[in-house]
């Protein structure tokens, strides 16, 4: 309710028609008492006619109150609801990506998306059509005693069975419900990882293997639906069956009263009570129905709060405005771990001066990238300090820090958008002419204009249309369009064609000058000129200098690996 309060105006509405509907919609059965007893009885067709006429006008009035009542709180609903939906999308960016290690993409997509939805049922056919119902059942019950006492006795009699019935019945759908959301979690989870792995499901010949698990999770999707439907189906026969017997007793009674003379009761109260007793029946067991919808939607808002609440996940972020950097980088005995008491970091200490191109090389494991995740603060380090300029990257803004550093990773993410939309990423600081200029500087241009619409053809869904050379070139450029202050190339050639690897070649030798670049990379023959080479092994620097200078160390590490690949690529 707190997200209600930019809308409180709309809120007072829908509690205004409400109050309307519930009033308007009592009313028309006491009108029809009137008519019956005191017009139609005595044959007076004129108060007949008036009374008609009345009915038909508060008619009007009861179906007026539904329409707003209804539109406004759906209306409701839904703005709260957007305005949740941007908060959590805004919180998720905000998460360490140690989150995004552990949760899988579907459960996320889930609480974004279908969760979502089931939150907006809460306001537009839960909690304020429940609000509702119970106005109008208060209301339905005043009229009946004011109308007549006994009869509106035999009505109450029968209510605490229906009412103990409904709280049996919410209390089942409760745990129903949960299962049901575990179930639609895992069934788009499932879904969403065979689908983006689709290619090595054809593969390796898995289709007949992902059909038999994906039959597995259906079925327990299944079975908790129908935990759902034979709730249904046991609650609302007993409910009709209770309101019919009700109406039944109320009118052997009734009729049985009429008979021996009694004269509180009339012709009239039975026509009423015919349909007071649906008015205050019906909501109680609609209230049954619309318990579960809002139970969806509770459990859909835990679930959602869930990850709104956490705030340990978030990353700190630093007070100091990072400008555009010299390039000076220190790490000073760097401790870092992804999974408790497994350093993938051994205290490690390094310089890279301002203008400097160094290359970090060493086999799969030995930390290489992980040097780049810390960099970023797309981790926080376990002990010790990376400096930028002599200042804790700690202490700098979060967004201003990454504005100043640019990377190229080994596996290039495009968005199902234009070419000029990916490399500027809806920049709108970085022009169209801006772009291609930057194309024709590194030698790209001519690449990207002879795609079928130039800088507007749409790659689709991470890329699908471009090779992985392509995909790797366009990320060059959406590095070097953004002016940052330190280039990082992340295994930026290892799975390029020959020409791809010229083109970024070049590009390399310009973007690097005048600018602090960190190079990692499997082919060494890539990194020969760089100012200096860091070499790791296991968490550790196990040795740095030149490529001359490594070459020439008998038994060397980076001598050993040069050699060994060098033989390879001759054989």
């Amino acid at each position: 309710m707190r997200y209600a309060k930019p809308y409180k105006n709309r809120l007072y509405m829908v509690v205004l028609f409400s109050v309307t509907l519930s009033i308007f919609a009592a009313v028309r059965p006491y009108l029809l008492k009137q008519t019956v007893d005191g017009y139609l009885k005595e044959h007076d067709s004129v108060g007949l006619l008036y009374y008609i006429i009345l009915m038909g006008v508060v008619l009007v009035l009861e179906v007026g109150s539904q329409f707003y009542f209804t539109y406004w709180a759906n209306w409701l609903g839904q703005d709260i609801v957007k305005d949740i939906r941007e908060k959590l999308f805004h919180h998720i960016t905000t998460f360490r990506m140690k989150y995004f290690d552990n949760e899988p993409v579907g459960k996320l997509v889930t609480r974004s998306v279908t969760d979502m939805e089931s939150i907006s049922s809460i306001f537009s056919q839960g909690l304020f059509m429940i609000v509702s119902d119970l106005m109008k059942m208060t209301v339905v019950l005043g009229i009946m005693f004011y109308m007549n006492w006994k009869l509106s006795l035999i009505v109450v009699m029968g209510m605490p069975i229906l009412l103990y019935a409904t709280r049996i019945f919410q209390q089942k759908m409760k745990i129903a419900f949960e299962e049901v959301r575990n179930q639609v979690a895992n069934l788009n989870t499932f879904v969403q990882e065979r689908v983006t792995g689709m290619k090595i499901v054809q593969l390796f010949h898995r289709e007949e293997i992902e059909l038999e698990k994906f039959k597995q999770i259906n079925e327990l999707h299944n079975k908790a639906w129908l935990k759902n439907i034979l709730y249904n189906s046991i609650f609302f026969p007993i409910a009709d069956i209770l309101s019919s017997l009700t109406l039944g007793v109320v009118v052997w009674y009734g009729g049985w009263n009429i008979m021996h003379g009694d004269t509180m009761t009339t012709f009239g109260d039975l026509f009423a009570y015919t349909m007071l007793i649906g008015m205050l029946f019906n909501p109680l067991r609609q209230i049954a129905d619309k318990f579960n919808v809002m139970q969806m939607g509770i459990i859909a808002a835990e679930r959602v709060f869930e990850i709104l609440d956490r705030e340990d996940l978030v990353q700190q972020k630093g007070t100091k405005i990072a400008g555009h950097f010299k390039g000076d980088i220190t790490l000073e005995n760097v401790r870092f771990s992804y999974i408790d008491d497994e350093e993938v970091l051994k205290g490690i200490n390094l310089k890279v001066n301002a203008g400097e191109t160094i290359a970090i090389v060493g086999a799969t494991g030995a930390g290489k990238s992980t040097i780049i995740n810390l960099l970023n603060r797309f981790y926080e380090i376990n002990s010790g300090r990376i400096l930028i300029d002599g200042t804790d990257i700690n202490e700098f803004d979060l967004d201003s820090l990454r504005r100043q550093i640019a990377i190229v990773l080994q596996d290039v993410f495009l968005f199902a958008d234009t070419i000029l939309n990916n490399i500027t990423l809806n920049n709108t600081a970085i022009t169209r002419d801006e772009v291609i200029a930057a194309a024709q500087k590194i030698g790209v241009h001519d690449f990207i204009m002879s795609l079928p619409e130039g800088y507007d053809y749409n790659v689709k869904e991470r890329g699908a249309m471009l090779s992985s050379g392509q995909r790797q070139l366009i990320a060059f450029l959406r590095a070097y369009v953004s002016n940052p202050s330190i280039l990082i190339l992340d295994e930026a050639t290892s799975s390029i064609d020959t020409y791809s690897e010229e083109l970024i070649q070049k590009a390399t030798d310009k973007i690097t000058k005048g600018r602090t670049s960190i190079v990692i990379a499997h082919r060494l023959a890539t990194v020969v000129n760089a100012d200096k080479i860091i070499v790791m092994d296991k968490g550790m620097i196990v040795e740095e200098g030149k490529h001359y200078e490594l070459i020439s160390k008998p038994e060397g590490y980076y001598k050993n690996l040069y050699e060994s690949q060098f033989a390879v690529e001759n054989n």
